[in-house]
């Protein structure tokens, strides 16, 4: 066997001029065998090719530290680490010395491995080299996607319109889970499997794309509720409008994510012939299994149905002020099932949708947060009422608690004993309305300690002697 034959028809275009190079420069010489089947002409391939690796390797890297600063100078906002010079420089030069480890191995095997061997280890390399080129290839995408991202991020935080703020993030997100796949379904012709493998790549990574695109359509839709919300806020004194919007955007976004979900999953399965042919036959029975579903799960779709009258109707929003089941609260969470209710003490009440939907509920803050508050306060019949109301407005009128809408003093009820002083006031909203009926109770309390104590509630009686009679 003419060795020279051998690594001519195992080694690649580039090692075989460079074998032609140092025959032509060192003489025939240089293919005299040194150890084995080792010649000059081999070892000087290989060095060759490592000292082409090192510079061009070096170069790169010179080239990327450059970009990098000089992206670092043109854009503050970005690292060095995140310019594309940098992302393109570590996988450039994984490939530079990956393309020598393949000549250099193209080189040597045909002159270390047995001759009825060098067919098996060729074509196992090759497998390698192919998967190596394969994962460079996702991988360049994906570091490039990054700094895409980032620089849409950067990008966005110095424009002066809010929806830029939301679209450019969103492009950036969609493009770094988007274009690694589609490199990787583009790239896999070049591992050359057999067809057993290949056609189960193909299905992963078809899962792999239907995946991605369900995570891009989850973004949008949370981006998208990101936009209609940035204009109000829920912290405001005047928070309908927001309450209305926060909770039509939050049940309607967690509809569309049961959606997808449900369109991600059917595509995934729908990849499998065998779950293809289970659902013609499922379909075939679609009477019976909707008659069994729907009355399996009578309650969680008598709850999807209550979220969709909810949004629409909405009896309650986000950060409403509730009185359900005997407690106080505001919403703070709407799902699609249920609802969360953070009561005044920090206890959270969970309620199914379908109750506010079937039982009455006390809303504070159905139409305006503004709330009219009362407080009792019993006093004796010699009370001067009208000398009260003067000191009561000095209450309430001094008061920041109060809004200058409305207030009122009344006697309202008598008894045998005392009669019932029912003081009207309002306020902003639930919480400031709390606070200034104990500060109305606790100063009326204290004047009236202070200037009239015989007109607290008194019980009277009458003390008669043994031997007169008792009155009639």
């Amino acid at each position: 066997m003419n060795p020279t034959a051998a690594v001519d028809s195992a080694s690649l275009g580039p090692v075989i001029l460079l074998r032609t190079l140092i025959v032509e420069v060192a003489g025939p010489a240089a293919q005299r065998p040194i150890i084995g089947n080792l010649s000059w002409v081999d070892l000087g391939s290989i060095a060759a090719i490592l000292a082409l690796a090192v510079i061009a390797s070096t170069v790169l890297a010179a080239i990327a530290r450059r970009r990098a600063r000089h992206s670092a100078i043109t854009t503050p906002a970005l690292a060095p680490r995140h310019s594309a010079a940098f992302a393109l420089g570590t996988p450039a030069q994984v490939f530079i010395w990956g393309c020598a480890l393949y000549l250099g191995v193209g080189t040597l095997l045909p002159r270390i491995a047995p001759p009825a061997a060098v067919d098996i280890f060729q074509n196992l390399f090759d497998s390698l080299a192919r998967a190596g080129a394969f994962a460079i290839i996702v991988w360049l995408i994906y570091r490039l996607t990054h700094v895409l991202e980032l620089w849409l991020t950067g990008w966005a935080k110095h424009t002066h319109t809010q929806l830029d703020d939301v679209v450019l993030p969103l492009l950036g997100t969609s493009a770094r889970v988007m274009l690694p796949v589609l490199g990787a379904i583009l790239a896999l012709p070049i591992l050359e499997l057999p067809e057993r493998l290949a056609g189960f790549a193909a299905r992963a990574t078809s899962i792999l794309f239907i995946g991605a695109v369900a995570a891009v359509l989850f973004r949008a839709t949370r981006a998208g509720e990101q936009a209609l919300l940035r204009r109000y806020d829920l912290a405001a004194a005047d928070n309908l409008r927001a309450r209305t919007v926060y909770t039509q955007v939050r049940v309607i976004g967690k509809v569309i994510d049961v959606c997808i979900a449900f369109l991600t999953i059917a595509s995934v399965l729908m990849l499998f012939a065998e779950v293809r042919q289970v659902g013609a036959s499922l379909l075939a029975s679609a009477g019976i299994v909707g008659i069994i579903a729907g009355i399996a799960a009578q309650k969680t779709l008598g709850n999807l149905f209550a979220g969709f009258q909810i949004a629409l109707a909405q009896p309650m929003r986000q950060d409403d002020v509730v009185v359900v089941e005997g407690e106080w609260g505001r919403i703070e969470e709407i799902t699609l099932t249920y609802v969360v209710i953070h009561i005044w003490d920090d206890r959270r009440l969970i309620v199914p949708l379908s109750y506010f939907i079937e039982k009455p509920f006390a809303n504070w803050t159905r139409s305006s947060a503004q709330i009219l508050g009362q407080v009792i306060i019993w006093v004796d019949y010699s009370f001067p009422v009208e000398e009260g109301r003067g000191l009561l407005k000095d209450i309430i009128e001094g008061s920041t608690r109060w809004d200058r809408r409305f207030w009122n003093l009344q006697v309202t009820d008598t008894s045998e004993r005392t009669m019932q002083l029912r003081v009207l006031a309002t306020s902003t909203d639930s919480s400031t309305n709390f606070d200034l009926r104990c500060e109305i109770r606790e100063k009326f309390i204290a004047c009236i300690q202070t200037r009239w104590p015989h007109a607290l509630p008194q019980l009277r009686a009458q003390l008669t002697r043994a031997d007169q009679p008792a009155a009639i």
